[in-house]
């Protein structure tokens, strides 16, 4: 084994032409591999980021098509000791109208949380403009878009009317940009408490929001708890039951990208068999003399598997630095009209280590037909003819 390694080597460096073909070509296919598919990962997981990671993920609703549940504590501090949630959240929306300068009604959609739980889900510390989050009863927090079409400044008040004739004044002590024009135009925030008074339901949610680790993991996750919760007159939703279309798209993307990583895999073995065969057939009477010398059979095959193997091994080190190195430039240099990154940089070390251990046994089985070639060479046909 050390001598098939040591000729193999040699072999190498004597065609350094060849040698650096099969480098190249092999470093260039990882490099593709690596690119792509951190790219589609990326974008993946950016435009799940998006649409997903600042809204609830499985959601706890009545089972009785109510708008309202009791807030049963039991069932809250079970879902908070699941680990597999990173946030649970306790909610309670109501329906209304604000009332503007010309006595007009604007429907509003009126949010009650629990501010420390719903910011990770939200983000509303940091989604905050101006002013600060509401902690006291009254207070709220409202979006850019209304503020700005409403003429609506910090300190302000707004009239918020239930019908038929429900009129409570509300302070504005901050505003906020979620980054979704509707929500930025509809959504009212306060204190929970503040919301179930203003409702006169104290005690009662219309939803326990929660986000999860695993997002992919949403809809098996929903129907576990789900079996649990049916005897507190409970169900679930998940956000994979809402976005069929996104998943879709998410799965097209993916196999996409698995054949294009395959077709270039296929185009790299082809190339390695292809140049190692023709290195065989170049390095035969070499062969036979080392066979003539008393070399064995079995050390002449793996001369070829060791080339593949060494090829291997360094082009795909190589191609692995220059796949993460265009994942990174495209992510610095590609750009959102707002400066932002288009897809941001994304490197999951498993795959990358993946692709470059593909590689390598790729390369090296690619070697494998010259290298049986070579052990059935015969030594005395070789050396006469020359």
């Amino acid at each position: 084994m050390k001598l098939a390694f040591s000729i193999a080597i040699r072999f190498l460096k004597s065609s350094k032409g060849q040698t650096l073909l099969i480098l190249i070509g092999i470093a260039i296919g990882v490099a593709v591999q690596v690119f792509i598919g951190s790219l589609i990962t990326g974008l993946q997981a950016s435009l799940v980021d998006t649409t997903i990671g600042s809204s609830s993920q499985v959601t706890i609703v009545s089972d009785e098509n109510e708008n309202y549940f009791e807030d049963n504590e039991e069932v809250f501090n079970e879902l908070a000791d699941d680990s597999r949630f990173s946030v649970v959240s306790k909610t309670f929306d109501g329906n209304g109208f604000v009332l503007d300068g010309d006595e007009e009604t604007l429907p509003m959609l009126f949010r009650g949380f629990e501010m420390d739980a719903a910011n990770g889900i939200y983000n509303f510390d940091t989604s905050l403009v101006e002013g600060s989050l509401p902690d006291e009863k009254n207070e709220i927090i409202l979006g850019t878009v209304f503020a700005e079409e409403q003429a609506i400044e910090i300190g302000d008040t707004v009239e918020f009317l239930i019908p038929p004739n429900d009129m409570t004044e509300l302070e504005v002590v901050g505003v906020f940009d979620l980054g979704v024009a509707s929500l930025n135009e509809s959504w009212l925030v306060a204190e929970l408490e503040t919301v179930q008074q203003i409702f006169e339901e104290e005690g009662q949610l219309s939803a326990i929001e929660t986000q999860i680790d695993e997002v992919f993991e949403s809809d098996v996750i929903a129907k576990d708890i789900g079996e649990e919760l049916a005897t507190y007159g409970l169900t679930t939703s998940n956000w994979q039951e809402e976005n069929e279309q996104l998943l879709s798209g998410l799965s097209g993307q993916s196999i996409s990208s698995y054949m294009i990583q395959v077709f270039v895999l296929i185009a790299v073995l082809l190339g390695i068999a292809s140049v190692l065969a023709i290195s065989a057939v170049q390095k035969s009477k070499q062969l036979g003399i080392l066979k003539a010398m008393g070399i064995k059979d079995r050390t002449a095959g793996w001369i070829f598997l060791s080339q593949g193997f060494l090829l291997g091994t360094a082009g795909a080190i190589l191609g692995a630095a220059a796949g993460v190195g265009l994942m990174y430039a495209f992510s610095v240099f590609v750009k959102n009209p707002d400066g932002t990154s288009l897809v941001p940089f994304y490197a999951d070390w498993l795959f990358i280590g993946g692709s470059v251990l593909i590689a390598i046994i790729a390369s090296t089985f690619a070697a494998f037909i010259p290298a049986k070639n070579s052990s059935r060479l015969n030594p005395i046909e070789v050396i006469q003819n020359g």
